[in-house]
């Protein structure tokens, strides 16, 4: 196995596991009223707009700045 395999099993790991981490976020409903990530309490608004939503605001812009580093 050379490098180029080892690197394609890698990146093919790698897509499952953000597939699998999506398709968790995706269907998770949560009645908790608290962020997952901070613990401060989601507005009404925004769970009425997205039910099941875990993070607040802030939390959702970090992870999504986050996200787009590692692209």
């Amino acid at each position: 196995m050379d490098k180029a395999d080892i690197a394609g099993d890698y990146i093919e790991q790698s897509i499952e596991l953000a597939l699998e981490n999506q398709r968790n976020r995706t269907t998770a409903t949560s009645d908790d009223p608290h962020c997952e990530e901070c613990g401060v309490e989601i507005p009404a608004k925004r769970r009425e707009a997205l039910p099941g939503c875990p993070t607040c605001v802030d939390c959702q812009q970090l992870l999504e700045a986050k996200t787009r580093n590692y692209r």
